[in-house]
């Protein structure tokens, strides 16, 4: 069956988050793939956007029961759906559904009612149950049975039950709320097991479909005996007779009685009965087990021939039931006494002349036996004179004389006499027997002729223990005398008790509140049950009614001799907020009696559940130019507890750029973004989110997710040094590396994928001479330089990154060429017309020591160490006349001259520089030596010149060695200033600031600078180089 509709749908706009709720319904076991709705559809949402946006359903099932389809927004069943089992036993069945689309975000909430099938008939716990009830039971005991279970729900549940047509039983339906409907029998006929051992019925549980589904339990009841039958005699009267004199042991008769009990209720043991003759115990026995009546002493017929014996047969019930019998036992005389003779001596002595025929004494005989056995013949025995006479009186003899006597020959005869006994009869022994007045007992009286009479109680009226618990009787007997006597005995009936009475709880109904959790041994409540019987009957123990299930067996225990209920199990009120348990009150009774009554005992919630955090992350990176309020994940709280308990409140961490937004569904949080993200600044947050209740005290947990700033091209790449300052050295075979410029893009991926290309503008002719790899900024110059051509040079470089927008920066290279000493000294002065360093001086002769014959002048279009040049003689005619100045190339006389020097001197002079490979030219000088007046005239043209060019050379150095100071005052400045800006780590990529640190930063590029600009000083006088040296600049620093 398939079916399904849309409810309502609810649309809202929180936080910048879509979010809307369908509602649908569907019936139960409809196949796999069921269309449940089109979501898409209802909630107007493009289909092509569907996939690219990542629509899923967010669970945490592993088998979930629906999917949606990605292609057209249609909700499906994945597999059946079994209502009972999704909701078990929930009058509802919602299954609650969250859908996600991502870019933007969208939450949509999806609630599906399943509607229940009658696919569910009615089942009980067994096919089959069994009872055991006492037949002594009264009418109206209840006895609880299992119920059926019927997992669907509303009209389709478990409606009634129906009990099979019997005499003795009847059915009721208890309602227990979430224990559904108990059936109860009850008795209504009393039971006789003797009748009827057992009952069979069925028990049919019925929904409410229609047609209705049924299920059905065997009951089968056992009906256990109870004392309530007494043995019954086999025989009516039972008569025997018994040789007199039988041996000990001799069985005179066997008596047998039956009981329809069972068991030992149905067992039969015999006695005497309380009215047999104590002389009887002596004469005989009785076995308890077979009955037979056994000879124990002397029978004697002489004594009695005749015994009336009460047989009692008893069972051993509790209280047992006994039975009364006589046996008449008939003794049949043997010959076993010789006759009595008794002899009457009328004279104790006779006189000799007695006539025969005298009398002397009279006797009689008597035999004890009957019969020919008492019949008795006398005569005298020896030679006597004497002979019996009989007398008229039957065994009477006269003893008399029949000769002579003769006192001389026998003067004495001894005769024995023995006397026989007679008892009379008691004319006035007991006639009658009197009972006292009462309610409950008569009397009757048994004739047992020579045994008289015997009083026998009857009970003509029930008697009741818990009425009276004794009764006292005086029972009279009364003899036949006038006027008459009579003895009185007390007779005390102790009335015994018997189970006849239920016991009955001290309340009509117990309730009892408990803390969960409490400790396990924790006393709830105590019933009290009371039984008016007495002993083992009357004697209370507490159980379990047979409806209570196995598990409330594992959460509670009752003590079964106080009542007392106790905690057992963990009591948890998120499980189950009430118990409703049946305590059955039962006696010890041999057929015990029971009551029950129903504990409700109501769960009393703590506060001992911590709130539960559900995240939802929709997205694994959030941008980092999200604004403010984007959510980035869903987050819902649960907390077990009820009330203040399970109110929940949530919050983040501080010190992040998150809040948390409530939803419009309970319980339900936005995680969103407040303030602006910055990747470069924190790529990651921890956000710690706490949930905490409000509880006394509260409970609270937290759960930590980590949210990942996802990079936008936001930052240009930025270069380490700018501008950057590179020393080249001239001379530098073409191709090789020069130097390399290096940038950082603080963004990562494309975005910080960096390639370097050289900017080229149409003017610069250089930068053709250039070529930059575009992967790693390394520089290549596609032709060596020449210090002497091109001392410096500067050019930019364009680092950009890969991302979209692509964003680049770019940076000032200077380029300072690094001299070479690749050019040797040039000869200045002297030079002659020809071009070659070949001069002739004129002094006179006349000159002072010291004078100043010439300067050799020179320059190295190399700088530095390599174009500090110096001076030696290396040929002269006469080293004592002559002096060369290592440094300056003047030329003084050492002496004054003499009229034998000669007059012309060749002085051959040797220029080199300071190159670690010296290279050197000579220049020639001739002095001659000439009169004062010839010399005089040139030589003072010369020292004007001389003293003119020296003033120029000197305004000129002054001059330079002030700009270069300057500039080297300027440079430490600019070094400090950037050095101090360094201190700042951390500048906003929103508002970049060029970084002036360069080369300068390190302390041996500082000195290369300084060196460069201290060596480098070129003044130009007309058409003519003049080189000035520092001096201060030593050889080890140049080689560096």
């Amino acid at each position: 069956m398939k079916g399904r509709r849309v409810v309502c749908l609810i649309a809202m706009l929180l936080c910048g988050v879509a979010s809307a709720q369908l509602r649908y319904s569907i019936s139960e076991e409809v196949e796999e793939g069921t269309v449940v709705g089109n979501i898409a559809k209802d909630l107007g949402l493009e289909k092509s956007t569907l996939k690219g946006r990542k629509y899923r359903i967010v669970t945490s099932a592993t088998d979930p029961l629906f999917n949606v389809d990605q292609n057209d927004g249609i909700l499906y069943t994945r597999r059946k759906i079994d209502r009972e089992e999704v909701c078990e036993r929930s009058s509802t069945c919602t299954i609650n559904l969250k859908t996600v689309l991502e870019n933007p975000l969208e939450v949509h909430y999806v609630a599906i009612e399943v509607v229940d099938l009658n696919d569910h008939s009615p089942t009980f716990p067994e096919k089959e149950t069994k009872l055991e009830i006492f037949e002594s039971v009264l009418p109206g005991v209840r006895i609880p049975l299992q119920p059926a279970r019927d997992p669907d729900s509303g009209p389709f549940s478990l409606q009634q039950y129906k009990l099979s047509s019997n005499d003795h039983f009847r059915l009721e339906v208890k309602d227990s709320g979430d224990d559904g409907k108990i059936p109860i029998l009850i008795v209504q006929k009393s039971l006789d097991r003797e009748t009827a051992g057992s009952h069979t019925l069925i028990l049919t549980a019925m929904d409410g479909g229609k047609p209705p589904k049924s299920g059905t339990m065997n009951v089968l009841v056992s009906v256990l005996d109870v004392n309530d039958n007494g043995p019954v005699f086999s025989k009516d009267a039972y008569t025997v007779t018994l040789h007199e004199n039988a041996r000990v042991n001799t069985t005179v008769i066997q008596v047998n009685a039956t009981d329809l009990d069972d068991g030992p209720n149905g067992d039969v043991v015999y006695s005497f009965s309380n009215g047999v003759n104590r002389k009887f115990f002596k004469l005989f026995d009785i076995n308890q087990k077979t009955g037979e009546i056994i000879v124990k002493g002397l029978i004697d017929y002489e004594e009695r021939d005749r015994y009336e014996i009460e047989i009692q047969a008893s069972d051993k019930g509790l209280p047992p039931m006994a039975t009364q019998k006589s046996v008449i036992i008939k003794i049949v005389d043997v010959n076993d006494n010789a006759p009595d003779i008794e002899v009457t001596s009328f004279s104790s002595s006779i006189p000799e002349d007695s006539r025969p025929g005298t009398t002397v004494a009279l006797i009689s005989v008597n035999d004890l036996d009957s019969g020919v056995n008492g019949k008795v013949i006398c005569s005298v025995i020896g030679d006597v004179p004497f002979i019996l006479s009989p007398s008229l009186q039957d065994n009477m003899y006269s003893l008399v004389t029949k000769t002579p006597l003769d006192r001389e020959k026998q003067s004495q005869y001894i005769i024995t006499l023995q006397g026989a006994r007679d008892p009379d009869s008691d004319m006035f022994s007991v006639q009658q027997y009197k009972l006292s007045q009462n309610d409950h007992f008569r009397l009757e009286v048994k004739d047992r002729e020579e045994d008289g009479k015997i009083p026998v109680l009857f009970l003509h009226k029930a008697l009741d223990k818990e009425a009276a618990r004794s009764h006292r009787l005086l029972l009279t007997a009364v003899d036949g005398g006038k006027p008459a006597r009579s003895g009185t005995m007390e007779i005390i009936v102790n009335v015994l008790d018997v189970n006849d009475n239920m016991p009955v709880f001290a309340r009509d109904s117990y309730t009892a509140v408990l803390d969960e959790n409490s400790p396990i041994g924790t006393t709830i409540i105590q019933v009290n049950a009371t039984d008016l019987d007495d002993g083992l009957n009357g004697e209370v123990v507490y159980s379990f009614g047979s409806n209570v299930n196995k598990k409330l067996r594992q959460l509670f225990e009752v003590d079964s001799n106080t009542g007392e209920i106790i905690v057992k199990g963990p009591i948890d009120y998120e499980e189950k907020d009430r118990y409703q348990i049946d305590i059955k009150a039962s006696d010890k009774g041999t057929a015990p009696l029971a009551t029950e009554k129903s504990v409700k005992i109501t769960i009393v919630d703590l506060n001992d559940n911590t709130p539960e955090i559900e995240v939802t992350s929709f997205s694994s990176a959030v941008p980092e130019d999200s604004k403010p309020g984007r959510t980035v994940a869903l987050i819902s709280v649960n907390d077990k507890d009820s009330g203040v308990n399970g109110k929940v409140m949530c919050s983040v961490s501080e010190g992040v750029p998150f809040t948390l937004t409530p939803s419009l569904q309970e319980n339900m949080y936005s995680l969103v973004t407040k303030s602006l993200l910055d990747r470069e600044h924190q790529p990651k947050y921890d956000i710690r989110i706490v949930a905490k209740d409000a509880g006394n005290p509260p409970l609270s947990s937290h759960r930590i997710i980590s949210v990942t700033i996802s990079d936008v091209n936001d930052n240009s790449p930025e270069f380490s040094t700018n501008p950057y300052m590179f020393y080249v050295t001239e001379n530098k075979a073409a191709g090789g590396s020069l130097f390399s410029v290096s940038a950082h893009d603080c963004d990562e991926g494309d975005n910080a994928h960096i390639s370097y290309n050289i900017m080229r503008n149409a003017d610069e002719k250089l930068t053709s001479f250039l070529s930059i790899n575009p992967e790693n900024g390394e520089i290549v110059a596609l032709k060596s330089f020449d210090f002497e051509t091109l001392k410096t040079f500067q050019f930019q470089v364009v680092a950009s990154d890969s991302g979209t927008p692509l964003l680049s920066n770019n940076v000032t290279v200077n380029v300072f060429i690094l001299d070479q000493n690749d050019n040797a000294p040039v000869i200045l002065y002297p030079l002659s017309s020809n071009g070659s360093a070949q001069g002739v001086e004129e002094i006179p002769r006349n000159v002072n020591t010291g004078h100043l014959v010439t300067k050799v002048r020179a320059y190295d279009a190399d700088i530095g160490y390599n174009g500090w040049l110096l001076f030696s003689l290396q040929e002269v005619t006469d080293h004592s006349l002559f002096a060369l100045d290592r440094y300056t190339g003047q030329i003084r006389t050492l002496r004054s001259f003499t009229e034998t020097d000669e007059a012309e001197h060749k002085l051959v002079i040797l220029v080199k520089d300071n190159g670690n490979v010296s290279l050197s030219a000579t220049a020639t000088v001739i002095v001659k030596l000439v009169e004062p007046k010839e010399a005089f005239a040139a030589s003072d043209v010369k020292s004007a010149a001389k003293d003119d060019e020296d003033s120029n050379v000197i305004f000129y150095l002054m001059i330079t060695l002030g700009a270069v100071s300057v500039l080297f005052l300027v440079s430490i400045i600019v070094l400090i200033a950037m050095q101090c800006s360094k201190s700042t780590d951390y500048t906003s990529k929103y508002l970049p600031e060029t970084n002036y640190d360069g080369t300068l930063r390190t302390s041996e590029e500082v000195r290369k600078t300084i060196l460069y600009l201290g060596s480098y000083a070129i003044m130009l006088r007309g058409k003519k180089k003049l080189i000035l040296q520092n001096n201060l600049l030593n050889r080890k620093h140049q080689e560096a």
